[in-house]
């Protein structure tokens, strides 16, 4: 059986999704912390368990029969998420799963400026040290994070954040797919996968001229100091340690941390992958 963690989630719904097309739905299993949000996959055939990285004990039963676990990275910050990212493989492997694949990220370093960077390396170093087959899927950053910064820019015309540089934006729907694709065929990607991403890297200043073209309405870039920026979104109601998280994400891009493009997701999907302009006429 093929197990899911986080399949309630954005990209684990989307691979749930993606995945049900290859293989039957009486051999995919989720893990998910509230059981009830997965009640239309159960109704398909889909086995529904209850599992939460945070509590190690309940992930025995969630994992049961597993051959291959997709654990997606937990969804908190700093050394809890290390210790629940190992909780789940750990898990896995006591359940005989013969591969873990896990979701790390493309700038994936123990001297990233961005911290999920450091849970993902940690985590891909203690998948590596483990007498198991693994499969790393070193995502390229989620094009979905646009949104943030969208709704602003068109309601002032100006969108204005820190200094950044070039990101390899990268959709949701096709990671999903890369994923699914390494789940049925086993030992597709093995290892520490090379960047799974698009291939145009733009930054902010790229961005807003698309969404110029979009909405046929000027939006300006502007370049705020950290300080200043971090300021400004604290007075607009984002809790500072929030705010200091989002300025590793720039200062990560300054120093060219998301410049990386990489052919091997248009390979393995058999297309091109969806650009982010895509991507944010969605949004706009």
């Amino acid at each position: 059986m093929i197990i899911i963690t986080g399949a309630t989630g954005q990209l684990g719904s989307r691979i749930v999704e993606r995945l049900l097309e290859r293989v039957p739905a009486n051999e995919v299993g989720v893990s998910v912390r509230d059981a009830a949000k997965a009640s239309s996959l159960a109704e398909r055939g889909v086995h529904v368990r209850t599992g939460d990285f945070t509590e190690p004990a309940g992930l025995e039963h969630a994992f049961e029969g597993a051959d291959r676990v997709l654990i997606i990275s937990a969804a908190i910050r700093g050394d809890a998420a290390v210790a629940a990212n190992k909780a789940a493989i750990d898990a896995a492997r006591a359940a005989g799963a013969r591969r873990i694949l896990y979701t790390s990220h493309q700038a994936a370093a123990k001297d990233s400026l961005f911290a999920p960077q450091l849970t993902h390396a940690d985590t891909e170093e203690y998948l590596a040290g483990l007498d198991i087959p693994f499969t790393a899927l070193r995502n390229g950053f989620y094009a979905s994070t646009l949104g943030y910064y969208v709704g602003a820019a068109l309601r002032t015309g100006e969108l204005v954040l820190p200094e950044d540089g070039p990101f390899s934006w990268t959709a949701h729907d096709d990671l999903a797919e890369a994923a699914a694709i390494a789940l049925a065929d086993d030992g597709v990607l093995d290892g520490v996968t090379p960047p799974l991403t698009a291939p145009e890297l733009l930054d902010f200043e790229a961005v807003a001229a698309i969404l110029s073209e979009l909405t046929g309405h000027r939006i300006k870039r502007v370049t705020a100091g950290d300080d200043e920026w971090k300021a400004a979104a604290v007075a607009n109601g984002v809790p500072e340690p929030a705010a200091e998280f989002t300025l590793g994400m720039f200062r990560a891009a300054r120093r060219g941390e998301f410049a990386v493009a990489d052919p091997t997701l248009e390979k393995l999907l058999g297309r091109p992958a969806i650009p982010a302009r895509a991507v944010l006429q969605g949004v706009v």
